[in-house]
Protein backbone atom coordinates (compact mmCIF):
# COMPACT_ATOMS: atom_id res chain seq x y z
CA UNK A 1 0.00 0.00 0.00
CA UNK A 2 1.22 3.49 -0.80
CA UNK A 3 0.41 4.83 2.65
CA UNK A 4 2.42 2.03 4.26
CA UNK A 5 5.52 3.06 2.34
CA UNK A 6 4.89 6.71 3.22
CA UNK A 7 4.60 5.83 6.91
CA UNK A 8 7.93 4.01 6.82
CA UNK A 9 9.62 7.24 5.74
CA UNK A 10 8.92 8.67 9.19
CA UNK A 11 10.28 5.71 11.13
CA UNK A 12 13.60 6.53 12.78
CA UNK A 13 15.84 3.58 11.91
CA UNK A 14 19.16 5.44 12.24
CA UNK A 15 18.74 7.30 15.52
CA UNK A 16 22.41 8.20 15.87
CA UNK A 17 22.01 10.45 12.82
CA UNK A 18 18.64 11.87 13.83
CA UNK A 19 18.18 15.63 13.77
CA UNK A 20 14.74 17.00 14.52
CA UNK A 21 15.44 20.19 12.58
CA UNK A 22 15.62 18.17 9.36
CA UNK A 23 12.02 16.99 9.68
CA UNK A 24 9.41 19.20 8.02
CA UNK A 25 6.34 19.64 10.22
CA UNK A 26 4.15 20.35 7.16
CA UNK A 27 5.38 17.46 4.98
CA UNK A 28 2.64 15.63 3.04
CA UNK A 29 4.84 13.51 0.74
CA UNK A 30 3.26 14.94 -2.38
CA UNK A 31 -0.28 13.94 -1.42
CA UNK A 32 -2.73 16.55 -2.63
CA UNK A 33 -6.26 15.54 -1.71
CA UNK A 34 -9.42 17.23 -0.47
CA UNK A 35 -11.10 16.61 2.88
CA UNK A 36 -13.51 14.03 1.49
CA UNK A 37 -10.68 12.00 -0.04
CA UNK A 38 -8.73 12.19 3.22
CA UNK A 39 -11.76 10.99 5.16
CA UNK A 40 -12.24 8.12 2.72
CA UNK A 41 -8.60 7.04 2.98
CA UNK A 42 -8.73 7.21 6.77
CA UNK A 43 -11.93 5.17 6.79
CA UNK A 44 -10.08 2.42 4.92
CA UNK A 45 -7.28 2.57 7.48
CA UNK A 46 -9.77 2.41 10.34
CA UNK A 47 -11.49 -0.59 8.75
CA UNK A 48 -8.13 -2.32 8.40
CA UNK A 49 -7.33 -1.74 12.08
CA UNK A 50 -10.72 -3.06 13.11
CA UNK A 51 -10.05 -6.37 11.37
CA UNK A 52 -6.55 -6.61 12.77
CA UNK A 53 -7.74 -5.88 16.30
CA UNK A 54 -10.24 -8.74 16.04
CA UNK A 55 -7.44 -11.08 14.97
CA UNK A 56 -5.18 -9.77 17.73
CA UNK A 57 -7.80 -10.61 20.34
CA UNK A 58 -8.55 -14.04 18.91
CA UNK A 59 -4.88 -14.92 18.37
CA UNK A 60 -4.04 -14.12 21.98
CA UNK A 61 -0.25 -14.17 21.66
CA UNK A 62 0.49 -10.48 21.22
CA UNK A 63 -0.38 -7.13 22.73
CA UNK A 64 0.09 -3.72 21.12
CA UNK A 65 1.39 -0.64 22.93
CA UNK A 66 1.03 2.70 21.14
CA UNK A 67 2.83 5.68 22.67
CA UNK A 68 1.87 9.21 21.59
CA UNK A 69 4.03 12.16 22.60
CA UNK A 70 3.84 15.77 21.45
CA UNK A 71 3.78 19.39 22.44
CA UNK A 72 0.45 20.94 23.42
CA UNK A 73 -2.10 21.34 20.58
CA UNK A 74 -0.27 18.90 18.30
CA UNK A 75 -3.45 16.81 18.00
CA UNK A 76 -2.88 13.82 20.28
CA UNK A 77 -6.46 13.51 21.49
CA UNK A 78 -8.08 13.92 18.07
CA UNK A 79 -5.57 11.51 16.54
CA UNK A 80 -6.55 8.77 18.98
CA UNK A 81 -10.25 9.56 18.50
CA UNK A 82 -10.14 9.34 14.71
CA UNK A 83 -7.60 6.57 14.11
CA UNK A 84 -9.01 4.19 16.73
CA UNK A 85 -12.68 5.01 16.05
CA UNK A 86 -13.43 1.58 14.56
CA UNK A 87 -11.68 -0.54 17.17
CA UNK A 88 -13.80 -2.51 19.62
CA UNK A 89 -13.56 -0.55 22.91
CA UNK A 90 -13.50 -3.85 24.81
CA UNK A 91 -10.10 -4.55 23.30
CA UNK A 92 -8.51 -1.12 23.60
CA UNK A 93 -7.65 1.14 26.53
CA UNK A 94 -6.31 4.70 26.53
CA UNK A 95 -4.29 6.00 29.45
CA UNK A 96 -3.18 9.60 29.98
CA UNK A 97 -0.24 10.20 32.28
CA UNK A 98 -0.15 13.58 33.95
CA UNK A 99 1.53 14.68 37.18
CA UNK A 100 2.29 11.58 39.29
CA UNK A 101 0.29 10.96 42.44
CA UNK A 102 1.83 10.64 45.89
CA UNK A 103 1.58 6.85 45.62
CA UNK A 104 3.29 6.84 42.24
CA UNK A 105 6.10 9.00 43.59
CA UNK A 106 6.85 6.25 46.12
CA UNK A 107 7.86 3.91 43.27
CA UNK A 108 10.39 3.94 40.45
CA UNK A 109 9.52 6.10 37.43
CA UNK A 110 8.40 3.15 35.28
CA UNK A 111 6.07 1.68 37.91
CA UNK A 112 2.95 3.62 37.01
CA UNK A 113 3.10 2.80 33.31
CA UNK A 114 3.83 -0.85 34.05
CA UNK A 115 0.44 -1.00 35.82
CA UNK A 116 -1.30 0.06 32.61
CA UNK A 117 0.35 -2.19 30.03
CA UNK A 118 -2.05 -4.02 27.69
CA UNK A 119 -2.61 -7.71 28.25
CA UNK A 120 -2.37 -10.25 25.44
CA UNK A 121 -4.91 -9.65 22.71
CA UNK A 122 -5.40 -6.00 23.57
CA UNK A 123 -4.26 -2.58 22.40
CA UNK A 124 -3.01 -0.04 24.92
CA UNK A 125 -2.55 3.63 24.06
CA UNK A 126 -0.44 5.94 26.19
CA UNK A 127 -1.39 9.59 25.67
CA UNK A 128 1.86 10.90 27.12
CA UNK A 129 3.83 8.20 28.86
CA UNK A 130 6.99 7.21 30.71
CA UNK A 131 8.75 9.56 28.31
CA UNK A 132 7.51 12.51 30.34
CA UNK A 133 10.27 11.48 32.74
CA UNK A 134 12.93 12.52 30.21
CA UNK A 135 10.98 15.46 28.83
CA UNK A 136 8.90 17.52 31.28
CA UNK A 137 10.91 16.35 34.29
CA UNK A 138 14.13 17.18 32.46
CA UNK A 139 12.92 20.69 31.64
CA UNK A 140 11.53 21.21 35.15
CA UNK A 141 14.09 19.87 37.68
CA UNK A 142 11.73 20.68 40.56
CA UNK A 143 9.67 17.64 39.52
CA UNK A 144 12.73 15.46 39.91
CA UNK A 145 13.28 16.74 43.44
CA UNK A 146 9.83 15.40 44.44
CA UNK A 147 10.92 11.86 43.58
CA UNK A 148 13.25 11.59 46.61
CA UNK A 149 15.94 9.69 44.73
CA UNK A 150 19.16 8.49 46.37
CA UNK A 151 22.28 10.42 45.39
CA UNK A 152 23.64 7.69 43.11
CA UNK A 153 20.41 7.84 41.08
CA UNK A 154 20.13 11.59 40.74
CA UNK A 155 23.52 12.68 39.47
CA UNK A 156 24.42 14.47 36.25
CA UNK A 157 24.10 11.26 34.22
CA UNK A 158 20.52 10.60 35.35
CA UNK A 159 19.07 11.08 31.87
CA UNK A 160 21.44 8.58 30.32
CA UNK A 161 20.50 6.18 33.12
CA UNK A 162 16.82 6.66 32.36
CA UNK A 163 17.33 6.19 28.63
CA UNK A 164 19.11 2.94 29.41
CA UNK A 165 16.30 1.83 31.74
CA UNK A 166 13.64 2.67 29.14
CA UNK A 167 15.48 0.75 26.43
CA UNK A 168 15.76 -2.30 28.69
CA UNK A 169 12.11 -2.01 29.75
CA UNK A 170 10.86 -1.85 26.16
CA UNK A 171 13.18 -4.62 25.03
CA UNK A 172 11.78 -6.83 27.78
CA UNK A 173 8.22 -6.07 26.67
CA UNK A 174 9.02 -6.77 23.03
CA UNK A 175 10.63 -10.09 23.86
CA UNK A 176 7.49 -11.12 25.69
CA UNK A 177 5.03 -10.35 22.91
CA UNK A 178 4.31 -6.62 23.00
CA UNK A 179 4.43 -4.73 19.71
CA UNK A 180 5.62 -1.23 20.60
CA UNK A 181 5.01 1.74 18.29
CA UNK A 182 5.90 5.27 19.37
CA UNK A 183 4.72 8.42 17.63
CA UNK A 184 6.04 11.94 18.09
CA UNK A 185 3.60 14.39 16.52
CA UNK A 186 5.93 17.02 15.15
CA UNK A 187 4.03 20.31 15.13
CA UNK A 188 5.59 23.71 14.39
CA UNK A 189 5.67 26.64 16.76
CA UNK A 190 3.58 28.68 14.30
CA UNK A 191 0.93 25.99 13.91
CA UNK A 192 0.70 25.69 17.69
CA UNK A 193 0.11 29.45 17.87
CA UNK A 194 -2.78 29.16 15.38
CA UNK A 195 -4.36 26.29 17.29
CA UNK A 196 -4.08 28.13 20.60
CA UNK A 197 -5.85 31.10 18.99
CA UNK A 198 -8.59 28.77 17.70
CA UNK A 199 -9.11 27.46 21.22
CA UNK A 200 -9.42 30.96 22.62
CA UNK A 201 -11.73 32.24 19.89
CA UNK A 202 -14.14 29.28 19.84
CA UNK A 203 -16.29 28.98 23.01
CA UNK A 204 -16.55 25.20 22.65
CA UNK A 205 -12.77 24.87 22.68
CA UNK A 206 -11.83 27.35 25.41
CA UNK A 207 -11.91 24.69 28.11
CA UNK A 208 -8.91 23.05 26.43
CA UNK A 209 -6.73 26.10 26.92
CA UNK A 210 -4.49 26.46 29.95
CA UNK A 211 -2.24 29.36 30.90
CA UNK A 212 0.37 26.73 31.61
CA UNK A 213 0.44 25.98 27.87
CA UNK A 214 1.86 29.45 27.24
CA UNK A 215 4.53 28.98 29.91
CA UNK A 216 5.60 25.71 28.26
CA UNK A 217 5.57 27.37 24.83
CA UNK A 218 8.30 29.76 25.99
CA UNK A 219 10.48 26.72 26.63
CA UNK A 220 10.09 25.41 23.06
CA UNK A 221 13.84 25.26 22.20
CA UNK A 222 14.58 23.27 25.36
CA UNK A 223 11.76 20.86 24.60
CA UNK A 224 12.96 20.35 21.03
CA UNK A 225 16.43 19.50 22.32
CA UNK A 226 14.93 17.07 24.82
CA UNK A 227 12.77 15.40 22.17
CA UNK A 228 15.72 15.05 19.82
CA UNK A 229 17.81 13.47 22.56
CA UNK A 230 14.96 11.18 23.58
CA UNK A 231 14.34 9.89 20.04
CA UNK A 232 18.04 9.46 19.37
CA UNK A 233 18.52 7.44 22.54
CA UNK A 234 15.37 5.28 22.51
CA UNK A 235 14.37 4.56 18.91
CA UNK A 236 15.29 0.92 18.47
CA UNK A 237 14.09 -1.84 16.09
CA UNK A 238 11.95 -3.42 18.82
CA UNK A 239 10.42 -0.05 19.82
CA UNK A 240 10.78 2.49 17.00
CA UNK A 241 9.86 6.15 17.01
CA UNK A 242 7.91 7.65 14.13
CA UNK A 243 8.40 11.41 13.78
CA UNK A 244 5.13 12.34 12.08
CA UNK A 245 4.46 15.78 10.55
CA UNK A 246 1.59 17.28 12.55
CA UNK A 247 0.80 20.64 10.94
CA UNK A 248 -1.83 18.92 8.76
CA UNK A 249 -3.98 16.70 10.93
CA UNK A 250 -5.45 14.72 8.04
CA UNK A 251 -1.95 13.62 6.99
CA UNK A 252 -0.89 12.82 10.56
CA UNK A 253 -3.86 10.50 10.99
CA UNK A 254 -3.26 8.71 7.68
CA UNK A 255 0.39 8.09 8.53
CA UNK A 256 -0.28 6.78 12.04
CA UNK A 257 -3.12 4.50 10.88
CA UNK A 258 -0.91 3.10 8.12
CA UNK A 259 2.06 2.57 10.44
CA UNK A 260 -0.04 0.68 13.00
CA UNK A 261 -1.77 -1.41 10.34
CA UNK A 262 1.48 -2.34 8.61
CA UNK A 263 3.18 -3.32 11.87
CA UNK A 264 0.22 -5.41 13.06
CA UNK A 265 0.02 -7.25 9.74
CA UNK A 266 3.65 -8.24 10.15
CA UNK A 267 2.72 -10.12 13.34
CA UNK A 268 1.05 -12.73 11.12
CA UNK A 269 -2.03 -12.83 13.32
CA UNK A 270 -4.56 -15.59 12.72
CA UNK A 271 -7.86 -16.80 14.07
CA UNK A 272 -7.44 -20.08 15.99
CA UNK A 273 -8.24 -23.16 13.90
CA UNK A 274 -10.90 -25.57 15.07
CA UNK A 275 -9.78 -29.08 14.10
CA UNK A 276 -10.08 -32.73 15.04
CA UNK A 277 -12.63 -33.73 17.65
CA UNK A 278 -13.65 -30.14 18.32
CA UNK A 279 -14.54 -29.67 14.65
CA UNK A 280 -16.56 -32.89 14.61
CA UNK A 281 -18.51 -31.70 17.62
CA UNK A 282 -19.24 -28.38 15.91
CA UNK A 283 -20.49 -30.18 12.83
CA UNK A 284 -22.81 -32.28 14.99
CA UNK A 285 -24.15 -29.15 16.66
CA UNK A 286 -24.68 -27.59 13.23
CA UNK A 287 -26.72 -30.57 12.08
CA UNK A 288 -28.82 -30.44 15.22
CA UNK A 289 -29.51 -26.73 14.79
CA UNK A 290 -30.46 -27.15 11.16
CA UNK A 291 -32.75 -30.01 12.08
CA UNK A 292 -34.74 -27.70 14.38
CA UNK A 293 -36.34 -26.14 11.29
Amino acid sequence: MKLDSIAKRFRIDKPDKFRLSKHDTAECCGLSIDKDDAKGMLAEGVKRLKGLQEKLYADGRWSVLIVVQAMDAAGKDSLIEHVMSGVNPQGCEVHSFKAPSEEELQHDFLWRVAQRLPSNGRIGIFNRSHYEEVLTVRIHPEHLARQNLPKQSSGKDIWQQRFKDIRAFEQHLARNGTLILKFFLNVSLEEQRKRFLDRIEEPAKRWKFSMGDIAERKLWPKYMDAYEDMIRETSRPEAPWFVVPADNKWFTRLVVAAAIGDAMERLDLAFPKVEGQALKELQQVRKALLAEK
